[in-house]
């Protein structure tokens, strides 16, 4: 199965049929008629705003951020995860149901779901291509996720029967995700591992995979001006030069990596 949909040509407004507050996290809906049915997890969408993507007394304009959907729906709604950390991204947490959201996509390479044993492993907003990837290789999948506190923690209800490490210790076990896949990977080093989150985080899978030989597909986080490959400002080092991760990636396999940006 490839692991690229491709995007349909341009921008589209698409409208918001639901907002639902996941602890830190919000889950915001749209039903994207227009757009492919099938993106393939770990793909991407541009989104932005479709009324005042500005901010501020002179309502200076914000580029559209990145966002990995979380979930794809036979109505072709899709689910995007969001926690609002600044003011883009708080511009779209202040979506309402009826509102218009552009976007652009599905971009960039998703995850080899063909790869055995899968075990998905995420931490903090990163968990997100992983929710549509377990939806795809089915709920008895196993989920490690790790999270900052129990308010972040909320969305681990998305999956099903994720096993969860705070740092706080408020929700789970006080540890680190990282933790968790390393006694995981002694007992059982036969998986595939399927990682998003931070870079601290994906370069400890990284180093921790190489170190078992156990094939890892890492989804990277980088800034993301474009979405098509133009801006060069997703660009990473790999063993072979560097790619840019909107188009090459942004699920990249381990061994591609030095370290995982």
């Amino acid at each position: 199965m490839s692991r690229r949909t491709p995007a349909p040509f341009g921008r589209r407004t698409v409208e918001v049929t639901a907002v639902e507050e996941v602890g830190a996290y919000a889950v915001i809906s749209a039903r994207d008629d227009h757009g492919p049915g099938d993106p393939r997890p770990g793909q991407f969408y541009m989104l932005s705003t479709a009324e005042r993507w500005g901010g501020g007394a002179d309502e200076r304009p914000y580029l559209p951020r990145a966002f990995s959907f979380a979930r794809v729906r036979p109505d072709h709604t899709l689910d995007f995860l969001l926690e609002a950390i600044g003011p883009g991204t708080e511009r779209l947490a202040s979506l309402e149901p009826g509102d218009g959201l552009q976007l652009v996509g599905p971009l960039g390479i998703g995850f080899d779901v063909d790869a055995p044993r899968p075990l998905l492993v995420g931490g903090g907003i990163g968990v997100a291509p992983l929710l549509t990837l377990q939806d795809e290789l089915g709920p008895e999948t196993p989920v490690l996720l790790g999270f900052r506190s129990g308010a972040h923690a909320a969305a681990a209800r998305l999956f099903a029967g994720a096993v969860v490490a705070t740092d706080d210790g408020s929700v789970g076990r006080q540890a680190f995700v990282t933790e968790l896949l390393r006694e995981r990977l002694d007992a059982d080093p036969g998986v595939s591992v399927f990682a998003c989150g931070p870079p601290p985080m994906l370069e400890a899978v990284r180093a921790l995979c190489a170190e078992r030989e156990v094939r890892a597909q890492l989804a990277l986080e980088s800034g993301m001006a474009c979405g098509y490959g133009a801006c060069f400002g997703c660009v990473v080092a790999t063993r072979d030069g560097y790619v840019r991760l909107c188009v090459d990636g942004p699920v990249l396999d381990g061994t591609q990596l030095e370290t995982a940006h």
